[in-house]
């Protein structure tokens, strides 16, 4: 019975330092705002668009990328009334210098609004592809919603887990 107390003991620790690093919930927001775009606007009937926007602003919330600064580089393809693809990239910078990249899509679908004109459905998903410093073993993934706040501004909420 000692033994087994004695490798009880020696073991138990091991075990704590080798267990995998579990993925923490998280949701953060950035609220954010274009600085450059690029527009195409077909000259059909359909009100089709295609914009390349670079948009700046600055995180919220909890986890490791809440304060970070966030740039955009994102392309939306988009027909109003219709549906769209808007994707891209998020850059967060921290006060550190630290990076993480997050590739984002999102599925855009207007659907009949009270008032009886459409309504815009921006939801999607994210997930970690890079990061330097601090940041560059984090990883994590989850759902993205983009929301109109302005006419060239917007708010991406973001749900999912982080892990370091």
């Amino acid at each position: 019975m000692r033994r087994f107390s004695t490798i009880t003991a020696v073991a138990t620790p091991l075990l704590i330092i080798a267990s995998p690093v579990q993925a923490e919930p998280v949701k953060f927001e950035a609220l954010v705002a274009q600085k450059e775009a690029i527009r195409l606007d077909f000259a059909d009937a359909s009100k089709h668009f295609f914009l390349l926007v670079r948009r700046e602003g600055k995180s919220e919330g909890q986890g490791p990328l809440a304060g970070a600064t966030v740039q955009e580089y994102g392309a939306h393809d988009v027909v109003p009334g219709v549906g769209g693809e808007p994707r891209g990239y998020l850059e967060f910078a921290t006060t550190d210098g630290n990076k993480a990249y997050i590739k984002w899509v999102i599925q855009a679908v207007f659907v009949p609004g009270p008032d009886g004109k459409p309504r815009l459905l921006d939801n999607g998903v994210w997930q970690v592809v890079g990061g330097t410093g601090k940041l560059e073993k984090l990883k994590g993934a989850g759902s993205f919603r983009l929301l109109p706040t302005g006419p060239t501004e917007r708010r991406f909420v973001m749900e999912g887990e982080l892990v370091q």
